[in-house]
């Protein structure tokens, strides 16, 4: 377990917000990264309150916390905002429309990176995840990062990795037994761990 991202020192900042976490009953939790570029899939969403828990683990272990979006959303003001808490522009176009594509590639550009993608896509139930993020990180070829909102441990962060083989079913398994006793702020809008069916983005 680590402290703060390989490189990445305690400052007083991250200090103060390790801190503020465990008033508030919270812990940070951080798994070693096995390379410096991951792709986070990070589960439970189920509240509000998680984009919260997020930001501050962020600040709280110094991760290369990205999230991905159309480049279309990045107008002022709300642009302004977005990239300060991580938000990248994608242009699919650049890849000839696909987006998974256009988000492998900009992996494959930075020297780190935690790109975090909330499978649910919802914060209500749904019976699947969907797999787009499972087909970035098979695409450049990086480590999935399980990554929680456990509001039953009140731990938040990575707990494990998982190194996506391109068979799906199997490597889900591993997210689901990573992800075993893990409850989201309201457990009755977490949905199953499993792949959406159909075929790859």
């Amino acid at each position: 377990m680590s402290d703060t991202w390989p490189n990445r020192p305690h400052t007083l900042g991250s200090r103060l917000t390790v801190r503020a976490l465990r008033l508030a009953g919270w812990t940070p939790v951080l798994v070693a990264p096995p390379t410096p570029k991951v792709v986070a899939c990070v589960a439970p969403h189920t509240s509000n309150h998680d984009f919260l828990l997020g930001v501050m683990w962020k600040w709280a272990t110094r991760s290369p916390v990205h999230f991905v979006a159309k480049h279309s959303l990045f107008v002022f003001p709300v642009g302004i905002f977005m990239r300060a808490v991580g938000g990248i522009a994608i242009d699919r176009r650049r890849a000839g429309g696909n987006f998974v594509d256009a988000v492998v590639e900009r992996i494959h550009r930075d020297p780190e990176i935690m790109l975090t993608v909330a499978p649910e896509g919802t914060r209500s139930r749904t019976e699947y995840w969907k797999t787009g993020f499972y087909y970035m990180a098979l695409g450049a070829g990086v480590p999935i990062a399980v990554t929680v909102f456990d509001w039953g441990r009140r731990q938040v962060g990575i707990i494990g990795y998982v190194q996506p083989t391109g068979d799906i079913e199997a490597d889900f398994a591993q997210i689901r037994q990573l992800m075993q006793g893990v409850h989201g702020h309201t457990p009755a809008d977490a949905g199953p761990v499993r792949p959406r069916p159909g075929p790859a983005p």
